[in-house]
């Protein structure tokens, strides 16, 4: 087998078996992909969740409504239809001429794909896939309502003499057509669990690529978390510390700063539940009852982690690192909640030794990285409870050492 990592292998070094599906470590390991099938610069996770109690078929409840599109612009107008603005995957990545293509849709009176939304408690829709749709109808019927610009019809296939057109310039006619024409809308009413909810949009959003998990959380869990978990992954701390190689497209970023704020606010010993699904939808409720003071506490302690992780670990923060290879791996989430939690709550002494011991830490943990139950607790199955209180313990007993030496 030959490949680069062949020539960074010191003589006599072995590989790991079974730790690669390729011969080069670092970029041979699987990677999380954006939607133009580029790596997010993450890589791929297996959570190996389950939920463990069985579904209750008479507390899921889903309907099917079609409302028309005025209905629904009514909605949009009153704030009832959560349409996660900042969602990047859905909303904001459509061209203009993709956009005129809906509306010609529209105006021809091709049905579109249904929308997916969930009933929150004041009635309100959280739409979790058709945001780009419904964003496109909503700039070109009533753009004010959505704080866009107008949408100026452009490179239309069969009705061209509209290109250049705004809905006022089209006749009423056809303006009229476009406000009652009738969506498809699966809607799974409030009172369905949440995590039932959760899996339903796991389920059906495979006709093209499905939702991330922090997608749905963004999409489903409105309120302050959505907006500080985005200041977390834009603080120049984050970026530098993973030399601005995560994507947020698929929203890693955040999740990421998720899963940090979630076991700093809890202690590894206290998720029992074996669905870290839960445990991090929970963290994100958490986050929304928490004052503005008690945010800018925890972000102090997460901009305090990353820069310490910057200085200790360097460019292989977050990363797995083994012996002679010299190649950065892609950040590794379940790494990126130990090593970063584990910093938050030192002191300015400690964040010193660790910083002047950076040498014998990163000698641990490429020990760390020959024993095969950590590489498993940080790779498969990473979910499961004993794997996440072994790889606390491991990267706070080898910190621990350092500051003991």
């Amino acid at each position: 087998m030959t490949g680069i990592g062949d020539a960074e292998r010191r003589p006599g070094q072995h590989m790991p078996e079974g730790l690669f599906a390729l011969e080069e470590p670092g970029t041979a390991l699987p990677v999380e992909l954006d939607d133009g099938g580029r790596s997010s610069g993450v890589e791929a996770e297996d959570i190996g969740e389950r939920i463990d109690s069985p579904f209750d078929p008479d507390k899921i409840e889903v309907q099917t409504r079609t409302p028309t599109v005025d209905l629904l612009l009514n909605r949009i107008r009153r704030g009832t239809i959560d349409l996660a603005p900042d969602f990047q995957r859905r909303a904001g990545i459509w061209t203009a001429k993709a956009q005129s293509r809906l509306i010609e849709s529209l105006l021809l009176r091709i049905t579109l794909p249904t929308l997916y939304a969930a009933e929150g408690d004041d009635d309100s829709w959280a739409v979790v896939d058709g945001v780009q749709r419904l964003s496109t109808i909503a700039r070109f019927v009533t753009p004010e309502a959505i704080d866009a610009t107008p949408l100026r019809l452009t490179g239309l296939e069969y009705l061209t003499e509209f290109n250049g057109y705004t809905f006022s310039d089209l006749p009423v006619r056809l303006q009229t057509r476009i406000e009652e024409t009738e969506l498809v809308v699966l809607l799974i009413r409030r009172g369905t669990p949440e995590e039932v909810k959760f899996n339903i949009f796991a389920r059906i959003n495979t006709g093209g690529r499905p939702l991330t998990r922090q997608e749905l959380r963004h999409a489903l869990i409105p309120g302050r978390a959505r907006s500080f978990l985005y200041e977390l992954a834009d603080d120049v701390s984050f970026r530098i510390a993973t030399a601005g190689s995560v994507s947020p497209e698929r929203m890693s970023d955040r999740e990421m700063c998720l899963r940090f704020l979630a076991f700093t606010l809890n202690s590894p010993e206290s998720y029992v539940s074996q669905d870290f699904d839960g445990f991090l939808r929970s963290a994100m409720h958490t986050i929304n009852t928490l004052s503005e003071n008690e945010l800018g506490e925890l972000k102090a302690y997460f901009v305090q982690a990353m820069e310490a992780a910057h200085e200790i670990f360097g460019e292989h923060a977050f990363r797995k690192r083994f012996r002679g290879y010299n190649r950065r791996s892609p950040v590794n989430k379940a790494l990126f909640e130990i090593q970063s939690a584990n910093l938050a709550n030192r002191s300015a002494i400690e964040f010193g030794i660790l910083i002047d011991g950076r040498s014998t830490v990163a000698e641990k943990f490429m020990d760390l990285m020959d024993d095969p139950d950590f590489v498993n607790a940080v790779s498969a199955g990473t979910g499961d409870i004993g794997k996440v209180r072994l790889r606390f313990r491991e990267m706070n007993r080898i910190f621990q050492e350092v500051l003991d030496a």
